[in-house]
């Protein structure tokens, strides 16, 4: 075999090993998402304790080997929450048996959501879901990591709390991997989380990701 030949198949080999490697290292691209996007930083949540609907202790721990989907707001919203968690309801149908998923509703108004009002509140829209809650100082610094605002509008009693339509999925290690945000192809139409989108997007993130 002439020299030449040998050093110009070795080169090909090389050069094909190369391909190789770097096809097989390539990252996986993040998935199509329909009403979501990933964070670029998906960091764990910081420690937290909450208290839940039956009086317990909701922390860090309860995060582990299932994916969660936040939504914060309180249950004298007249409009957004209910709403929300109506449709969570009929995607959570959906979504069982495809992805280990739990829907905790992080209430902003611990002054008058009380344990048997996160119950009552929760249990109407379906007993698996979570509902949870603590003092501000507590809550503040996790709805900020989460993304969320809130703050109290009006005086007395009768107060309302602005807060964010989004939603955000943590994943089963506890860490904040993507959110969920209303949206609208048409800008006379006020935006919405879809449910179809909703789906398409937690199996998305989901599959991407592991369970």
């Amino acid at each position: 075999m002439k020299p030449v030949f040998v050093i110009s198949a070795l080169l090909a080999f090389a050069l094909l090993g190369t391909l190789a490697a770097v096809s097989y290292t390539r990252p996986t691209p993040p998935p199509e998402l329909l009403t979501s996007y990933i964070y670029p930083q998906q960091r764990p949540l910081s420690p937290f304790v909450l208290t839940d609907q039956r009086g317990n202790p909701f922390t860090n721990a309860q995060l582990k080997d299932k994916w969660s989907l936040f939504f914060v707001g309180y249950t004298s919203c007249p409009d957004v929450c209910p709403t929300t968690m109506g449709k969570l309801a009929a995607a959570y149908q959906q979504l069982e048996g495809v992805v280990d998923l739990q829907v905790i509703f992080l209430s902003a108004d611990p002054a008058r959501d009380t344990q048997q009002k996160l119950y009552d509140y929760i249990n109407f829209f379906n007993p698996n879901f979570i509902a949870v809650t603590a003092p501000h100082a507590q809550l503040l610094p996790l709805t900020r990591e989460l993304g969320f605002v809130y703050t109290m509008v009006g005086d007395g009693e009768n107060y309302q709390v602005d807060h964010s339509a989004s939603m955000v999925l943590i994943s089963p290690d506890g860490t904040r991997v993507a959110t969920v945000k209303p949206s609208s192809q048409d800008p006379k139409q006020i935006p919405q989380i879809r449910n179809k989108d909703l789906i398409h997007d937690v199996i998305a993130v989901a599959t991407r990701y592991g369970e």
